[in-house]
C-alpha cells in the first residue's frame, strides 16, 4: 500500500457519481463502474471486483449518518485506470491485515484489491474525507 499522497494522473477520461452509503449504494457503484467501462470501450475485469470492495468498505467502514460516498473513475492516457472512492470518516483509514484465519468473515476486501491492482493507497483530505484508491496498469 502507498500511504504517501500521490500525483494523480492526467486524465483523459473521468466519470464521478455520488451514492448513497447504504449497501444498495455499494451495489450501484459496481454497476455504474461496469456501464461506464462498456462506454468507454473497456474491460471491466477486475475494476469490478476494486469498486465492489472499496465501495462496500466506504459503507462498512466509513459511513457518516447523513453523508454520501463518491465513486470516481479516471483512465489516463497511458491506459491506467484509477478507482478512487470518497468517504468522509478520516479517523479510519485502511490497512490490509495481512493473515486473515480461514474462519474469519470478512477481512479479505484489501487483500483482493492489492492482488488486483498495480498500486494502491489512501489520501486524506480535503476535510472532512479521505480516499482510497486503486490503479490498474494499462488496460
Amino acid at each position: 500500500m502507498d500511504s504517501e499522497t500521490t500525483q494523480v494522473p492526467a486524465a483523459v477520461r473521468t466519470f464521478s457519481i455520488r451514492l448513497s452509503s447504504t449497501p444498495r449504494g455499494a451495489r450501484l457503484a459496481r454497476r455504474a463502474a461496469v456501464t461506464q467501462l462498456h462506454v468507454w470501450g473497456l474491460p471491466f475485469e477486475p475494476a469490478q471486483h476494486i469498486v465492489a470492495e472499496l465501495a462496500s468498505n466506504a459503507v462498512r467502514h466509513g459511513y457518516v449518518p447523513g453523508r454520501d460516498f463518491r465513486l470516481t473513475l479516471r483512465l489516463t492516457e497511458g491506459g491506467v485506470l484509477r478507482v478512487e472512492v470518497t468517504d468522509t470518516y478520516t479517523e479510519r483509514l485502511p490497512r490490509p491485515q495481512g493473515r486473515v484465519a480461514p474462519e474469519a468473515e470478512s477481512g479479505r476486501g484489501l487483500l483482493l484489491v492489492e492482488a488486483l491492482a498495480t498500486r494502491w493507497g489512501t489520501e486524506v483530505g480535503p476535510a472532512p474525507g479521505k480516499t482510497v484508491w486503486a490503479e490498474i496498469g494499462a488496460v
